[in-house]
């Protein structure tokens, strides 16, 4: 956990359910968060929470509860609060996108606070009138309600990026490999054109067109040097088959 998302505190105001909290909480564990604090929620009961949150019992153990919220942001310099709809027309919204970087920025200088209300009617206008922004999550008009914890995972997400997973290096498949070399590649091209010349493939198109259009398939798909081997191999086994067969490359297979 890098010491910016040790400076973002997750407030959850008046959470009704357990089950949400401990959604929020799984969310916390997943993007390296370490700071929770609840105010004044209707149930607060570990054992539970460690039953839907597993391996949570050191965020659990350390969540702060406050009385008002006031008093769990007092120490943030920078406070965002969330809601599901516009409230009034001069206030600004963001989305967690547009928000995030903002986030990643202010923890460089003290701490951040990230508000989330009561499930059933989230924040009031005088909670949100002490935050510096507001975050709003674009969904389908039609149905346009996401529980506390899919709210949690959306700016989580979006600040764990900004701040430690922007540069993460995605994991490479099994057997992935280097990017063929100019001959390696050149070798795959003519695997395949002796190829399709064993089975007659050309026939009345001309063989440098057919070629064309391959090596520009082949080249947007960026095959890496297993790839470009298979498909060499392709060509080989296609060529050697008409082989075994006494067909060769200048004569018609019937």
């Amino acid at each position: 956990m890098t010491g910016r998302l040790s400076r973002i505190s997750i407030v959850l105001d008046h959470p009704k359910d357990v089950v949400n909290v401990a959604g929020v909480i799984r969310v916390m564990k997943n993007f390296g968060l370490s700071d929770l604090r609840l105010v004044n929620p209707d149930e607060f009961d570990p054992y539970r929470l460690e039953g839907i949150a597993h391996r949570s019992r050191d965020l659990i153990n350390s969540a702060s509860n406050f009385s008002s919220l006031g008093d769990a942001v007092a120490d943030a310099t920078y406070v965002v609060g969330t809601t599901a709809r516009a409230r009034t027309e001069g206030r600004s919204y963001a989305t967690a996108a547009d928000v995030a970087p903002v986030i990643a920025e202010r923890s460089v200088e003290g701490r951040v606070a990230i508000l989330f209300g009561r499930e059933d009617r989230g924040l009031t206008n005088e909670d949100l009138d002490r935050c510096h922004a507001v975050s709003i999550i674009p969904t389908d008009p039609e149905y346009s309600s996401l529980n506390l914890a899919q709210a949690a995972l959306v700016l989580a997400y979006e600040v764990f990026l900004a701040i430690d997973g922007g540069d993460m290096e995605m994991p490479k498949g099994r057997r992935a490999t280097r990017p063929p070399t100019s001959q390696e590649l050149e070798e795959t091209f003519s695997a395949i054109e002796d190829g399709l010349l064993a089975i007659d493939f050309y026939k009345a198109r001309k063989p440098e067109a057919v070629m064309r259009t391959l090596r520009t398939v082949i080249s947007r798909a960026e095959p890496d040097l297993r790839e470009a081997r298979l498909l060499a191999a392709v060509g080989y086994e296609i060529k050697n088959y008409m082989g075994r067969k006494g067909v060769s490359s200048s004569e018609k297979p019937d």
